[in-house]
């Protein structure tokens, strides 16, 4: 029986894969910093959705992963102190063309 890691690292040699690998690990450490901060701050996801001008459901599907609006995003950042900010990758960008990556990787042929 094969193991997850054992999987992942055989999908982790497919270079498209591999990126929107990374993207969506990053949108996570985004949603996590951003429920870790809300939950420090001691207010609900209620009352963050109030401050931003945003529902309940938004800040929910922000903190779950699910919502990747960079506006979203900035509003709840502001309304738990936080900024968002980019800085450069450590690895430079890949130098081929993007093409419905996401489609490929996740039904390859």
């Amino acid at each position: 029986m094969k193991t997850f890691r054992k999987h992942l690292n055989e999908c982790l040699k497919d270079d498209d894969f591999k990126e929107l690998y990374h993207e969506e690990k990053e949108l996570l450490r985004l949603s996590l910093a951003l429920q870790e901060a809300r939950k420090n701050a001691g207010i609900s996801q209620n009352e963050i959705a109030q401050q931003a001008n945003l529902t309940q459901q938004q800040v929910s599907k922000l903190e779950n992963g699910e919502n990747c609006n960079i506006m979203t995003y900035l509003k709840a950042s502001q309304a738990v102190g936080f900024k968002l900010t980019l800085q450069p990758r450590r690895t430079p960008p890949p130098t081929r063309p993007r093409r419905n990556k996401r489609h490929r990787a996740l039904h390859p042929h």
